[in-house]
């Protein structure tokens, strides 16, 4: 079966699965299932977090979907992505990734499978920080750029754990999120340029954080980092972002984001606008 039509099933079968149980999208309180991350998962924009992609209970299940647009002076990431989220305990996703080459011409697509599951506690009510590890396996349909720039392989797979907390009232009486997340991963930005290469072929441990802090109920600012490893020898570096996002209900979240993504490729300063449209049920 090809991603597509993989992606076209899974959705179809989420929304099956919601009409055989409470939908969910006012069961948490709001702002609490994040976004939904560029590789799929729930969390920030460039970093995944511990908690789950939907606002599902014990007895519940969620369905999310996500569009994407990260444009830089030289190239413009597109994602889409779907994902589900079991009974507050199990999230799984699909994320399908295009990266337009603006100045060179064509395109890398990369496909992208996720699983999490949450070890312990809640964001929010837990003392102590909601804890979830997840794997994500990705595939690029394109391989020749990776192969001509001496990745080691086309496909490979990303192991994290991560760790996210909420803090009612922290910061002069508003609320305040953070997460840390560890990952072990041998892929080349993100994977679109293949994974290893003549510098490593080995995972490495890569940490990422976000922190931010809700104004209101509806609107969050933060902050994000995510180490990269450089494989390849072209000087990949660390990436961040400042994000707004605009939470009108359970339903809907909007985020724009500056980002700072530095070299990519060889081409040096890409830096430009994340923006992103969350749905859930």
């Amino acid at each position: 079966m090809s991603f597509k039509k993989l992606f076209i099933s899974f959705s179809l079968l989420s929304a099956l699965s919601i009409s055989a149980a409470v939908v969910a999208d006012e069961s948490k309180l709001i702002a609490t299932a994040g976004l939904s991350q560029i590789e799929g998962a729930g969390g920030g924009g460039i970093v995944p977090w511990a908690t789950l992609s939907g606002y599902d209970t014990q007895d519940q299940i969620s369905v999310s979907a996500a569009l994407s647009q990260v444009d830089l002076a030289d190239y413009r990431l597109n994602v889409q992505a779907v994902s589900a989220s079991f009974y507050d305990q199990i999230e799984v996703s699909l994320a399908h990734q295009r990266l337009d080459l603006k100045t060179l011409g064509g395109d890398i697509r990369m496909n992208i499978i996720g699983a999490k599951y949450k070890l312990y506690g809640d964001a929010v009510y837990s003392s102590l920080p909601q804890v979830s590890v997840a794997i994500q396996h990705k595939s690029l349909e394109d391989k020749a750029i990776a192969n001509a720039l001496g990745a080691n392989d086309t496909s490979g797979t990303d192991f994290y754990l991560a760790a996210t907390k909420v803090h009612l009232g922290a910061i002069a009486g508003y609320n305040a999120v953070w997460n840390i997340t560890a990952r072990a991963s041998k892929a080349n930005e993100l994977g679109l340029l293949g994974f290893g290469g003549q510098n490593n072929d080995s995972y490495e441990l890569m940490l990422e954080a976000s922190a931010g802090v809700l104004f209101s109920r509806h609107l969050a600012v933060g902050v994000e980092y995510r180490q990269k490893p450089n494989n390849l020898g072209l000087g990949e570096d660390d990436w961040m972002d400042f994000f707004v996002t605009y939470i009108p209900s359970n339903s809907l979240s909007l985020t724009a984001a500056y980002t700072k993504l530095g070299t990519i490729a060889g081409a040096k300063d890409q830096n430009g606008l994340y923006i992103s449209i969350n749905g859930h049920l």
